[in-house]
């Protein structure tokens, strides 16, 4: 078996990944080996997924992504609108996993 080579981590990587989303629908995604994280809102897929195999040295399979658009709401009596938030579901190859628990 050829190992795979380490990606090398690029600044960028740390840029791209912004945190992971840690609630009851992203766990439940755990189940079928996939991680959710917040992404910056001008990362593309490719960057992504080179992103996630560099830092944490896992295969991904697919990356799906969304935009969750800001809540308008009230402080105060004046409205203001929360921003735009991108997440990217990391879908990883069989037999790989992600501790979201611990840090990089």
């Amino acid at each position: 078996m050829a190992k795979k080579e380490a990606a090398t981590v690029d600044n960028r990587h740390f840029d791209v990944v912004v945190a992971p989303v840690i609630t009851e629908k992203s766990t439940l995604l755990s189940e079928n080996n996939a991680v959710v994280f917040q992404v910056a809102n001008d990362a593309s897929k490719p960057e992504i997924k080179a992103a996630v195999e560099a830092l944490f040295g896992v295969t991904v399979k697919a990356v799906n992504t969304l935009v969750q658009k800001g809540k308008v709401k009230r402080w105060k009596g004046k409205p203001y609108k929360r921003n735009d938030v991108k997440k990217a579901i990391v879908t990883l190859a069989e037999g790989q996993s992600i501790d979201v628990t611990t840090g990089i």
